[in-house]
């Protein structure tokens, strides 16, 4: 049977970059944002991550899709056209394609190299499957993908696994189920991984594993900022601190400097006192209830939920029906 891959790029460029990481840094409280960790060691990192016991979230996720793929299938029907931002490897979906069968699916991922990669390998297992992979910050607007999709009134399914909507603060979450309602309408679907609220020690665990790995994918940041502006950080000079914010409901992620430093990107002097920190990401932890609650916000409607064994994680289904997408 014919492999049938495409691959459009829509990434931004090294200028956007540039821009956001001196914005960032140049805030009162620095921060940079979490989609640049995924550049091509990143991404590696993050799936060696996936892999560490203390790690659940991958896990939980992954037992979820494969002892309830026939249920998930049954709830989201077939034959739809799939979308997946952040889609990284491809591995989760690898757990839901023998029952969704979709017409078309779009992997979507801000790093081209690591995303062709994985696309082609995905598409030499299953030579029935047509992919069309799309390099492109979907933090820029999933309208940006519009011009992608094929013709006609296809079902239009979304899969955001990974609890990745924890990355965003409320707010920018409900502004991007909106976004997603909108690509799916008038009838389409969103297929989602939400992290659930558990103790704090757990957390802790979790995003400190004993590895180091979630350490060097926060330092690899550092790392891919000198390799891209010419910049002078000296990531030894910086530690990894991830805490649970418990009013905030979220995971946090710093990289704190050890003492009073001046760094150089991109052609500017930047100082950091000693421990003062660069906020790199955010993952926020919901109750099933209040997750709903947010996407019922955004025009959705429940269709249905699925649990792990340990209660630790969810995958959620909602649709939009004809009326609600108006």
């Amino acid at each position: 049977m014919t492999q049938w891959l495409r691959f459009t790029q829509k990434a931004a460029g090294a200028a956007d970059f540039r821009a956001e990481v001196l914005s960032g840094l140049g805030q009162a409280h620095k921060r940079l944002p979490s989609k640049f960790f995924y550049d091509r060691e990143g991404s590696a990192l993050f799936e060696a991550i996936c892999a560490t016991p203390e790690y659940y979230p991958a896990r939980a996720e992954a037992a979820i899709l494969r002892d309830q793929a026939a249920a998930i299938a049954e709830t989201v029907g077939r034959d739809c056209v799939l979308i997946e931002p952040g889609s990284g490897a491809s591995r989760k979906v690898r757990l839901l394609l023998d029952g969704l069968r979709p017409r078309l699916y779009l992997p979507l991922d801000i790093c081209g190299e690591y995303l062709l990669g994985a696309a082609r390998g995905l598409v030499a297992e299953r030579p029935g499957l047509r992919v069309h992979a799309v390099c492109m910050d979907y933090g820029q607007g999933l309208d940006l993908l519009e011009s992608c999709l094929p013709p006609g009134d296809h079902k239009r399914v979304v899969f955001f696994p990974g609890s990745t909507i924890g990355n965003f603060e409320p707010g920018e979450a409900l502004a991007f189920l909106g976004q997603v309602a909108r690509l799916v309408a008038p009838a389409g679907g969103l297929l989602i991984g939400v992290d659930v609220r558990k103790e704090p020690e757990q957390l802790h665990r979790a995003y400190n594993d004993a590895q180091g790995l979630t350490r060097e994918f926060n330092l690899n940041l550092l790392r891919r900022i000198n390799h891209a502006l010419q910049a002078d950080f000296d990531p030894g000079r910086f530690y990894h601190y991830a805490f649970y914010h418990t009013r905030k409901c979220r995971v946090e992620m710093h990289l704190v400097s050890r003492g009073a430093q001046r760094v150089r990107v991109a052609g500017e002097s930047l100082g950091f006192a000693d421990g003062e920190s660069i906020h790199t990401e955010n993952c926020y932890k919901y109750t099933v209830e209040e997750f709903r609650a947010l996407a019922v916000m955004a025009g959705f409607r429940a269709m249905g939920c699925w649990r792990d064994e340990a209660g630790l994680f969810s995958v959620q289904y909602f649709e939009l029906r004809g009326q609600d997408a108006g």
